[in-house]
């Protein structure tokens, strides 16, 4: 009951819309309505400015983070943490708040694999930021570093329930940046990153 319990509260902790009640609050914007229409700190960044998709990303962030780090204080084992994890991704991505129409789950998966595994997590975001240095996409970076997840979980923490974990979550990313890959694969990306502007 414990483990459920914690599982429940990190879905509704990772419903909560950051990115919206950050827009709204600030300019009065709803993300929703412009750009890519994503709650993300990517496209806030586009529609409102850098300092309320700073903030974004730090609560999208929090929201994966606080609910695994405070089930391990609070003693659920290790193999339930990764359901708690899996839950506060799913509550980002798909929010009952906002009729399960969420976030890609970048921000707030690094934060549940700061907790579970911090090397692997710093390792992912070196890469995202290696690829979004280099093609000057974020979607570029994130899938960059999401390809590499399995892979790193495999070399760094090669225990078959996290790799599972990892590769479970890897393909979840990949499958809300589907719009951006088509794009990519296009080549219309940066066009469409133009009209988000």
């Amino acid at each position: 009951m414990l483990e459920i319990g914690w599982v429940i509260i990190a879905y509704l902790l990772g419903s909560i819309p950051v990115g919206l009640l950050i827009s709204k609050s600030t300019q009065g914007v709803d993300p929703r309505q412009a750009g890519s229409k994503n709650i993300g700190a990517t496209n806030v960044l586009r529609v409102v400015g850098k300092k309320a998709a700073a903030l974004t990303l730090f609560g999208d962030l929090l929201k994966g983070f606080l609910p695994v780090a405070a089930a391990r204080f609070f003693g659920v084992a290790d193999a339930a943490l990764l359901w708690v994890g899996f839950a506060a991704i799913l509550g980002h991505i798909f929010p009952v708040y906002l009729n399960f129409k969420g976030g890609k789950g970048v921000a707030t998966s690094f934060g549940v694999f700061l907790v579970l595994a911090p090397s692997i997590a710093l390792v992912a975001l070196l890469i995202w930021l290696a690829g979004m240095s280099f093609s000057k996409y974020s979607s570029v970076g994130a899938l960059s570093a999401f390809a590499a997840l399995p892979f790193l979980a495999i070399l760094l923490k090669p225990e078959m329930k996290f790799v599972l974990f990892s590769t479970i979550i890897s393909i979840l990313v990949y499958i809300r940046h589907k719009e951006n890959i088509q794009r990519l694969i296009a080549g219309r990306e940066e066009q469409a990153h133009r009209n988000e502007g």
